[in-house]
């Protein structure tokens, strides 16, 4: 039986230990495949060592449990007090990959502390910057985040390191184009929970086929530990450098703007009315989160869309069973066989399954600007721009290896040409457009 009384609303029901650790064990998988990412793409890009992407892999679900607890519990006034899952973002990815590739690594989990820190003291007034970021803005930044990271899947599908001798191959680019249909299938011809856990099935069933063509590499797999406590600064102290913070706290607006309206997604969902004060209390642990990944190996962290659609399929609003799903994160994490069996998945793998993921963060980028008034605005304008700066250092890499230093760090982010040109030119030309609200939902009769 649930525990409540009349008075008690189901987002703060408590569910008897077995449902509690069943539900939570499968908000746990659906979150899983998208919390393991990040590092394996950060891991990737950067050429760390096996052994390092395995610490980065268990470092990211440990946080990610720690996270998930203080969002849905709350502790004074951090947390939201909803069941909202905490996942590493893809949205910092670019910059932290930038960042990375210029000052090191341990500049990364500098930044990345520094933003954190930045975000809990600022979360009241992040609230309320919001109206600098409409739609057309928001649309852009998703959009080019997703154009940005699908490079990073290519590279994967044709094996990894491009100019390898097996770069390319038929076999890479079949075991590839095969997981991704595995994936679409399950999507597409799945049910409910089998539906949201489509990229896990795939890298499963991707993995089972590149074993079964002799294209897996486990021998990591059998000299990791079983179990391991991962430790703060195991990269280093880390190093704090100005430009990067203010990098990365930049490209922190798009958490923002994912984190609030993921809060008003899930009151929607709950029947839970979300007030200034719940936005604040969310921001502010997502910065504590921020910080707490930055500490012990890990990233920036935000609120997963996924798990949204989970609870409103299953109608199970209790935060404590999110709180479970948490729980479940950190065991994981104290075992480096799992994160091994991940680190050791065969990049074309990975790549299928990073292209769909990739794929669909700009569509749903595009999807955002669906919403977006263009016909007597000039949101079409700071549309292009926004986009076209924001592709320029994916699309010609070279086009400014003439500046050097912190210029250069700033102009080969396309994030972050986006997110200045989409805020500046809002500000400068969006409202003397008209009197016209610059986003109106077409679909309002």
């Amino acid at each position: 039986m649930i525990v409540k009384t009349d008075a008690t609303h189901p987002v703060d029901e408590m569910l008897p230990a077995g449902m509690l650790f069943a539900f939570g064990f499968q908000h746990a998988l659906v979150m899983y495949a998208g919390t393991v990412a990040v590092p394996l793409v950060f891991a990737a890009a950067m050429h760390l060592s096996p052994a390092q992407t395995i610490l980065l892999i268990n470092c990211g679900l440990m946080t990610s449990g720690i996270a998930t607890i203080i969002q849905s519990i709350g502790v004074w006034k951090f947390g939201s007090r909803l069941p909202i899952v905490q996942g590493s973002s893809f949205a910092m990815l670019a910059s932290m990959l930038l960042i990375g590739q210029m000052y090191g690594v341990p500049s990364v989990f500098g930044s990345v502390i520094g933003a954190g820190l930045a975000m809990v003291v600022l979360a009241p007034f992040m609230a309320r910057l919001m109206r600098f970021f409409p739609p057309v803005v928001i649309g852009c930044l998703i959009t080019i985040i997703g154009l940005t990271l699908v490079p990073v899947a290519g590279r994967w599908i044709g094996g990894g390191t491009p100019g390898a001798p097996d770069f390319g191959s038929i076999a890479n680019l079949a075991l590839a184009f095969a997981t991704i249909l595995i994936t679409v299938g399950v999507q597409v011809w799945g049910r409910g929970f089998v539906a949201n856990i489509s990229v896990l099935v795939g890298l499963i069933a991707g993995s089972i086929l590149a074993a079964l063509c002799g294209m897996g590499h486990y021998g990591v797999v059998a000299d990791a530990p079983w179990f391991a406590i991962s430790m703060p600064f195991a990269f280093g102290m880390p190093e704090f450098h100005v430009m990067p913070i203010v990098i990365m706290l930049l490209s922190m607006v798009i958490i923002v703007a994912e984190t609030t309206g993921n809060c008003l997604a899930i009151g929607r969902v709950v029947d839970v009315p979300i007030t200034d004060a719940t936005i604040a209390g969310a921001l502010r642990a997502d910065g504590l989160s921020t910080m707490l990944g930055g500490l012990f190996n890990s990233f920036p962290y935000n609120a997963f869309t996924q798990n949204t659609g989970l609870i409103a399929i299953t109608d199970i609003r209790s935060r404590f069973v999110v709180a479970a799903a948490g729980v479940v994160m950190i065991g994981l994490g104290l075992f480096p066989k799992l994160g091994a069996l991940i680190a050791a998945l065969p990049p074309p793998v990975l790549g299928g399954c990073g292209l769909v993921m990739f794929g669909m963060t700009t569509i749903g980028g595009i999807r955002e600007l669906l919403h977006v008034r263009f016909e007597g605005t000039r949101n079409g304008l700071i549309a292009a721009v926004s986009i076209g700066l924001g592709v320029l250092p994916m699309a010609c890499p070279d086009l400014f290896m003439h500046i050097s230093g912190l210029a250069r760090l700033l102009l080969g982010n396309g994030v972050l040409l986006c997110i200045l040109s989409g805020v500046l030119m809002n500000l400068i030309v969006g409202k003397s457009a008209s009197e016209v609200e610059s986003v109106v939902d077409e679909r309002t009769p």
